[in-house]
């Protein structure tokens, strides 16, 4: 128990930001870094812990988001069925709806357009930056990701090269939909216009 104590003291905290910069959700990461913890104990010693972590909490993570994928298209495809029944939608629903229409300060649209650019990336490329961002070395990113220690750099570079495109896309995007909302149809982020 002395090396799950001593384990959880020393990765807790980066795993839970690596989790939580990943799910955008810290609820959601302490259950995913506590789980990493019993599969820890359960596992026993290994030789690069940090690595072994990493790797597990992104596994966890990959899990949990096909899971949730699963679930909110089971709550689609509910929704869809309560409309063609004429039913109305449920107060989270509803809740939602609004948050999102208050959501318009531009800290949480900065947020929002850095979040997507994160998950716009390859799997591979956003784990890297996410494991680095929390101190991982190179051999422990390439530990953790099944790479060669030397095509580390090379991902690493890659993936900062196109988040920095992909942000800038999106903030483009986002500026001509906020621009395009003043002209009587609201541009959606594709480009398209919405009726009003």
């Amino acid at each position: 128990m002395d090396q799950l104590d001593r384990l959880f003291r020393e990765y807790h905290e980066p795993l839970l930001r690596y989790l939580t910069r990943r799910l955008g959700d810290r609820d959601a990461a302490e259950e995913l870094a506590q789980e990493t913890f019993v599969r820890a104990m359960r596992h026993g010693p290994v030789q690069r812990e940090r690595a072994w972590l990493f790797a597990v909490a992104s596994n966890l993570a990959r899990d949990d988001a096909r899971r949730s994928a699963r679930t909110r298209h089971r709550l689609t495809l509910l929704r869809n069925e309560l409309d063609a029944e004429g039913g109305e939608a449920s107060e989270p629903e509803v809740l939602t709806l609004e948050l999102q229409r208050e959501a318009t300060a531009d800290r949480v649209r900065e947020q929002a357009l850095a979040r997507a650019a994160v998950d716009a990336l390859a799997e591979r490329d956003r784990l890297a930056l996410l494991m680095r961002e929390e101190g991982l070395d190179y051999h422990e990113i390439a530990a953790a990701l099944g790479l060669s220690v030397g095509s580390v750099g090379t991902t690493l570079s890659r993936a900062r090269r196109r988040l920095m495109d992909v942000y800038e896309s999106l903030q483009r995007e986002s500026a001509r939909a906020t621009e395009g909302a003043g002209t009587g149809g609201a541009v959606t982020a594709r480009g398209g216009h919405d009726v009003a």
